[in-house]
């Protein structure tokens, strides 16, 4: 009872921090949201990593000392930076010179998964030495400390802000109260029910001059007292919405479903990424375990930045790149369930690439749908789709197949269920579960995850279908 309290706890910590940093950030940044999410959750699902290096460097004696480690270290970073990361007043003001920093810290990114790669495959088929270690270790925290350049940079250049950019948002509440009348802002949302759907098939430039008629017609015509403007019943996609005016709304549970069928049946094979692979005759797991959060992290980086090419310059709704992370997973899936050789390579490369986009995509798309100013709230109401397919998924479907199958085996070889340690202890028989071999141990979970797959890129593409209008009204708009 105590360990789950203290699981609990820190679990609950780590929400806590992840949600301070991916919200001030996506607010301080918002018209690059793809790459800020992808990096920051990059470096989260990575940090496991890290910390594991660091440790080894140290070389504690005891596992106690460990989890002292990872109780203080974090806590410590935390408190002393927690009064720089904040909102700041000046995130509209767009540098010239954002997009060469971001492809600066994407090629950090890279070159620290590749490093992480290389040393962690080393030091799990060479015995390194402990003086190698602290080399290794020092050169990653010299690799970490790299991105810190761009904002000492900033600080000493004169460089000036674009002050014209506009904000890639639809209209917020305080931008209303300041230069907008209730009525214009009744009758601009009126314009999405009244304008012909030939309209968004129109070059963004035309359609613009298109909507901007029609709302000047609807003005006039509502000033004349020709038509009566309906009143709307709270905003509309794009705005600022609380959580209970999302949960009534089919986008956010077309991204929770499709999430909780993509992030589930990923979790499902990271969970059982050990049996999988000795069930398959590879005797060293931590080489599988090792690589996929690798390809975890450079699918959250790549899902940022490729989903963040989609909206920006083709004006496509955001949801496209799920859909096609949750497509080049079912095909992952498929390699696992054939077994073929190499197969575990292949696979654990196509599952941590998609699982990983998920989390850079769905929190840029919430944001773009439902608005910044409950965004945290969003945010973590979609996270819950994680644990839930995890439970369901591997708990539930994947431990229950694989039992079956490894006592089908059992029975075939007419093993016993109970196995002594040996030959002094044979009175204090040990129950050890029954081991499954062969690629029919995850055929049938691989085959039911990659359905899980193809359902939750049909119900991406639905999401791509009702939200085309607001990403080419958004980004469609910023291009002309």
């Amino acid at each position: 009872m105590q360990m789950c309290i203290l699981i609990f706890v820190g679990n609950n910590g780590e929400t806590y921090f992840n949600t301070a940093a991916l919200v001030s950030c996506v607010q301080n940044f918002p018209k690059s949201r793809g790459p800020v999410v992808g990096i920051l959750k990059g470096f989260a699902g990575l940090s496991g990593a890290i910390l594991t290096q660091i440790y080894t460097m140290i070389n504690f004696p005891d596992q106690a000392a460990l989890i002292f480690m990872v109780a203080v270290g974090p806590a410590m970073v935390v408190v002393a930076l927690m009064f720089i990361i904040r909102p700041v007043g000046g995130h509209r003001q767009v540098r010239p010179s954002d997009g060469l920093s971001f492809t600066f810290i994407y090629s950090v990114c890279l070159l620290l998964a590749a490093y992480l790669m290389g040393v962690m495959l080393l030091e799990d088929l060479v015995d390194v030495s402990h003086t190698l270690i602290i080399i290794f270790t020092v050169i990653l925290f010299l690799i970490l400390v790299v991105p810190v350049v761009i904002p000492v940079k900033l600080s000493f250049s004169d460089e000036p802000k674009d002050l014209a950019v506009e904000e890639v948002l639809l209209p917020k509440p305080e931008q209303q109260e300041a230069g907008k009348s209730e009525q214009d802002e009744v009758i601009f949302s009126e314009v999405e029910d009244e304008k012909p759907k030939e309209v968004d098939l129109l070059p963004a430039s035309e359609r613009h001059k298109r909507i901007a008629q029609l709302q000047a017609k609807l003005c006039q015509a509502a000033a004349e007292g020709a038509v009566r403007v309906k009143r709307r019943r709270g905003p509309h996609r794009g705005e600022d919405f609380t959580l209970m005016q999302a949960l009534i709304k089919a986008d956010l549970w077309l991204i929770f479903f499709s999430l909780l069928l993509g992030s589930g049946s990923g979790l499902t094979v990271i969970d059982n990424l050990g049996q999988m692979s000795q069930s398959l005759g590879y005797d060293n797991t931590h080489i599988f375990v090792s690589m996929i959060s690798i390809w975890n992290f450079l699918g959250r980086v790549g899902g940022g930045y490729f989903s963040e090419i989609i909206v920006r310059d083709y004006a496509y709704p955001r949801p496209i790149a799920m859909a096609v992370a949750q497509l080049v997973m079912a095909v992952g899936h498929v390699f696992f369930a054939m077994g073929w050789p190499g197969a575990m390579y292949i696979g654990t490369l196509l599952i941590g690439l998609g699982y990983g986009a998920h989390w850079a995509i769905v929190p840029a798309a919430a944001s773009e749908l439902f608005g910044l100013k409950k965004f945290g709230a969003l945010y973590n109401f979609l996270t819950l789709a994680n644990p839930a397919g995890s439970l369901i998924f591997s708990g539930v479907i994947a431990s229950s197949i694989y039992d079956r199958e490894a006592e089908k085996q059992a029975h075939q070889h007419h093993i016993p269920p109970q196995i002594s340690v040996s030959i002094f202890s044979g009175m204090f028989a040990v129950d050890e579960p029954p081991k499954c071999e062969g690629s029919i141990c995850f055929f049938l979970t691989s085959m039911i995850m990659s359905g899980f797959c193809i359902i939750a890129g049909v119900l991406s593409l639905i999401l791509v279908n009702r939200t085309k209008t607001v990403y080419a009204n958004i980004y469609g708009k910023s291009r002309t």
